[in-house]
């Protein structure tokens, strides 16, 4: 890195690094909420799948039943899934909020008996698996963000605070020196002037 050693030179040194102090603790906040706020999720994601698996082999006792030619698709099919969007350190994710179906209307005296609870059964099955895809998805937006602060901090801080206070050191250095050979310079100047005005004197 290439540095004018000059006193502007300092100055900008100085004022980028208290820029990238400042913010780098911002950014290591950001860093560990995103962290807190993955972890806190990935544990609502496995309870929500061990859910999923526990549902799927209750519904295995409906799997005899719907190979009746029966179609019970157009009522287990989701009409609408609701999503709301959460904050989480300054980064949108979406969340869960429910899975609404369209109304069951059929003749009850032609169907069986067991084809209200298949139906139920099986909605909580599919309102699941939305469930999992939204977190996944949040998930994977919070991965991302997390990656993206991460470089951010890393950048901060073994690269730009690091190259801003090596610059400060050599300017601060080479400065120094300066105003010592000036000071040298000035001193030789002085006893020089001093020995003419003396030998003027003598004569």
């Amino acid at each position: 890195m290439k540095i004018k050693l000059t006193k502007g030179e300092l100055k900008r040194h100085r004022d980028a690094l208290k820029q990238f102090q400042r913010y780098l603790p911002t950014l290591q906040l950001k860093k560990q909420q995103l962290q807190i706020e993955i972890l806190h999720q990935m544990t609502i994601l496995e309870k929500k799948k061990h859910q999923q698996q526990a549902k799927k082999e209750s519904a295995l006792a409906w799997t005899a039943l719907l190979a009746e030619p029966i179609d019970i698709s157009p009522w287990i099919k989701p009409q609408e899934v609701k999503i709301v969007e959460k904050s989480i350190a300054g980064v949108d994710i979406p969340v869960f909020e429910q899975t609404d179906f369209a109304k069951t209307q059929y003749d009850l005296f032609t169907l069986p008996l067991w084809v209200d609870e298949a139906i139920e059964s099986l909605r909580v099955l599919v309102a699941l698996g939305e469930e999992i895809r939204i977190l996944q998805k949040g998930i994977e937006t919070l991965r991302y963000e997390l990656r993206i602060t991460t470089q951010r901090v890393n950048l901060f801080e073994k690269i730009k605070i690091p190259e801003s206070q090596e610059a400060i050191r050599r300017i601060k250095i080479y400065l120094g020196d300066q105003t010592a050979n000036a000071v040298g310079r000035s001193k030789i100047a002085k006893r020089k002037i001093e020995a003419f005005e003396l030998q003027g004197a003598a004569l």
